[in-house]
């Protein structure tokens, strides 16, 4: 008997865009349900606009019952205050799913890049079209979302690995 399938929310954070995806997992069987894009209006505060991010994130998780979460960790750039905003907005990222009681894997982006496209450095079109080959039936209409699927076939293979190691060494005791 197999194992019943993982819902895996993956989030690419930002505060203008936060790109969102959830696949399921089933053993090495991936499948996806849906993805899609966050935007807050930058002519509304600050708070108002990680409420924004956090009301439309809250959405996705009620709508679509994910199981775990993953979230890319923050790129760091030069610019300190927009470093800090999209710290905020990745706070958001990382808030919304563990309130709704789900475990929250965070991943660097080099790493989602190497797992999804076998390259650390891959540019967000090759991203691109590695998740629409992995997911042949989705339809990520952004890059945000796009990266999103990312983060969550990244956390799907990963966690795979993990439970692999952790039949191994529970066989060799």
């Amino acid at each position: 008997m197999s194992a019943p399938p993982i819902r895996i929310l993956g989030v690419d954070p930002g505060l203008r865009n936060m790109g969102w995806g959830v696949i399921e997992a089933q053993g090495s069987r991936l499948a996806f349900l849906a993805c899609g894009s966050l935007r807050s209006r930058s002519d509304l505060s600050l708070a108002e606009r990680l409420r924004t991010l956090h009301e439309g994130l809250a959405r996705v998780i009620a709508e679509l019952r994910p199981h775990e979460a993953a979230v890319e960790e923050t790129f760091v750039n030069a610019d300190p205050q927009s470093a800090l905003k999209l710290g905020q907005a990745r706070g958001v990222a990382l808030l919304a799913p563990a309130l709704a009681g789900l475990p929250v894997a965070e991943y660097a982006a080099n790493l989602i890049k190497k797992t999804v496209t076998g390259n650390g450095h891959a540019e967000k079109p090759q991203i691109g079209l590695m998740v629409k080959f992995l997911l042949p039936r989705s339809d990520a209409g952004t890059p945000d979302a796009a990266d999103a699927l990312a983060v969550a076939l990244t956390h799907a293979r990963l966690r795979a690995s993990r439970a692999l190691a952790q039949a191994a060494a529970a066989r060799a005791r």
